[in-house]
C-alpha cells in the first residue's frame, strides 16, 4: 500500500492493482487516498524483496513481520497483468464479477502465498537466523477482505511467529477471537501473541479494558501481547500519562523473555 500521489505510484502506474471499474484509489480511515501495488508483478515482487533483503543483509534485526496488507483488499485484482495471468490458468476465462467469489479468492491468495514463499527463502539465504513474523487479522477477515491466507503459511512452515490483531472492544467477543481453531492450532506449532488495542487518535481505549485482555491473553498461554499504538498506550487518552505508565509497569512485572520460535 503507498500514497495515491507517491513517486512511487506514479513511476509505476503499471505496478498497481485495480478495481473491475479500472479504479485504483483506496481510503484509508475513509479519508486518506491510498493505491496497492499487485504482489503479482514480477517487478513488486523483486522491489518488495530488495526492500527486505537491504534491511536483514544491512541492519542488525532479529527478523520481519508483514500484516495482511502483505495482500491487497479482494475488490482489487482486476488489473490487466492479473487478468491476464488468470486467463492463462482458466482456459481463457475471465475472473469472476465477484470479488468476493470464493474460487476467485483463493486463487489470487494462493498466488500471493507462492511470493511468500520466494520471499522467506530468499531471507533466509540472506540470513537463516531472522525470524518471519506476520500480524494479521483473524484468519477469516483476512482471508477474505485481504486475501490473505496466514493460517496456511503456518501450516506450510512459511512463518516462525504469529502476533494476531484482535482489535475488540468487547471482552466477549475479545476472548472469542482467541478460541477459535486456527488460532489454537498455530499455537501448538509456533509462538503465538495477541494484539491489544490501547487506543486510537480520537478513540481512546481505557485502562481496565487493556488490562482485562493482557489478563484473558495470559490466562490462555499465548506468548506475550502487542500494543496498538505506542502513542495510545499513555498520550491520546483521557487517563493521566504517570498513572497509565505506572500501571503498565504493575501490569508487566516481572519480565519475561521473549519465546523462541519451534
Amino acid at each position: 500500500m503507498a500514497p495515491a500521489d507517491s513517486l512511487l505510484a506514479q513511476r509505476h502506474p503499471d505496478w498497481l492493482t485495480q478495481r473491475r471499474d479500472g479504479s485504483t484509489v483506496w481510503l484509508e480511515g475513509k479519508v486518506h487516498e491510498r493505491v496497492w501495488l499487485n504482489p503479482l508483478h514480477p517487478q513488486v515482487q523483486q522491489f518488495i524483496t530488495d526492500l527486505i533483503l537491504e534491511i536483514i543483509t544491512n541492519y542488525k534485526v532479529d527478523g520481519i513481520q508483514v500484516d495482511d496488507h502483505f495482500g491487497y483488499p479482494s475488490d482489487f485484482g482486476y488489473d490487466p497483468l492479473t487478468v491476464q495471468l488468470y486467463q492463462q490458468e482458466h482456459n481463457g476465462q475471465l475472473p469472476p464479477t465477484d470479488p468476493k467469489d470464493w474460487q476467485w479468492i483463493r486463487w489470487r491468495s494462493r498466488k500471493i502465498t507462492q511470493f511468500m514463499k520466494q520471499l522467506v527463502q530468499a531471507v533466509k539465504a540472506a540470513n537463516p537466523a531472522a525470524i518471519i513474523s506476520v500480524s494479521p487479522n483473524p484468519q477469516q477477515f483476512s482471508l477474505e477482505s485481504f486475501l490473505l491466507d496466514w493460517y496456511g503459511w503456518a501450516q506450510q512452515g512459511l512463518i516462525e511467529e504469529l502476533v494476531l490483531q484482535v482489535y475488540r472492544t468487547e471482552q466477549e467477543a475479545f476472548v472469542n477471537e482467541l478460541t477459535k481453531p486456527p488460532v489454537l492450532v498455530t499455537k501448538r506449532q509456533i509462538p503465538v501473541g495477541i494484539g491489544i488495542l490501547s487506543g486510537l487518535k480520537a478513540k481512546p481505549v481505557p485502562w481496565e479494558r487493556m488490562a482485562a485482555q493482557v489478563k484473558a491473553a495470559r490466562q490462555r498461554g499465548y506468548a506475550g501481547v502487542s500494543f496498538f499504538f505506542y502513542e495510545s498506550l499513555w498520550n491520546l487518552t483521557d487517563e493521566p500519562r504517570q498513572q497509565r505508565q505506572t500501571q503498565l509497569a504493575t501490569l508487566f512485572s516481572p519480565p519475561a523473555q521473549r519465546p523462541k520460535p519451534n
